[in-house]
């Protein structure tokens, strides 16, 4: 499919633990277009973070079939898995999982050490999605001098550095107020308009309602996916 930047056909995932069989994923097929702005939703043991994990090429399913921007995934070894990662996925996570001993802008600049750029160009094209996220007057600040809303804008930088296919946040306000929540819930909806794609995994229905598309899952299976009327940004 041309425009789909993810295709899922068939997904099933199953642990085993001795002779038990565990199915977490039963058979779940899905497609996201280009720039298409998705919400998953699920309660636990839904199996919501197993499709993240696979959405995010950091685990491979049982079986199916996963087609990500135009390359099937879904046997990859590996090695091959960790540079479709790096080049396709740009990742937000609750903890941010930033390096204690580096400022903002090392923090966001390090993704383009492994894909070899030069110091200057890192640091040019860091500072510019420093920028995006509001973030530039901060950016030699380490960690533990900014605050929970900053790191997480920081994090969303490093995410969108490499200019990724595809941005996956996994409940990116799990440990903000309602404030910054709302505040780091705008700075998803400017990336969308600016054409990225973007895939959030959350249990907030209030966070989820800023995408445009929810895709609910329970049991291993999608129960439901419904276009979402556009949420107004109310500033303060």
């Amino acid at each position: 499919m041309n425009s789909s930047i993810i295709h899922l056909d068939q997904i099933r995932k199953s642990y085993f633990m001795g002779k038990n069989e565990l199915q977490v994923l039963k058979g779940v097929s899905l497609d996201i277009l280009k720039n298409e702005y998705v919400a998953l939703m699920g309660p636990s043991g839904s199996g919501k973070s197993t499709l993240m994990n696979i959405l995010g090429c950091l685990d491979t399913p049982t079986s199916g079939r996963y087609v990500l921007n135009g390359q099937d995934v879904s046997k990859m070894e590996d090695n091959a898995l960790a540079d479709v990662r790096n080049k396709e996925i740009g990742f937000v996570f609750q903890q941010f999982n930033l390096l204690p001993r580096l400022t903002a802008l090392e923090n966001v600049a390090l993704p383009l050490v492994y894909a070899g750029m030069s110091k200057k160009m890192r640091t040019e094209k860091a500072m510019h999605v420093l920028d995006m996220v509001n973030l530039t007057q901060r950016s030699h600040h380490k960690p533990n001098e900014l605050s929970g809303g900053q790191s997480q804008r920081v994090a969303i930088a490093r995410a969108l550095v490499n200019d990724p296919a595809l941005i996956l946040a996994d409940e990116p306000t799990g440990n903000l107020d309602t404030k910054t929540s709302y505040e780091i819930m705008s700075i998803f909806g400017d990336i969308h308009s600016r054409g990225n794609t973007v895939v959030l995994v959350t249990h907030e229905e209030d966070i989820a309602n800023h995408a445009r598309r929810v895709v609910r899952l329970r049991d291993g299976v999608i129960e439901s996916d419904k276009m979402n009327a556009p949420v107004e940004h109310i500033p303060g």
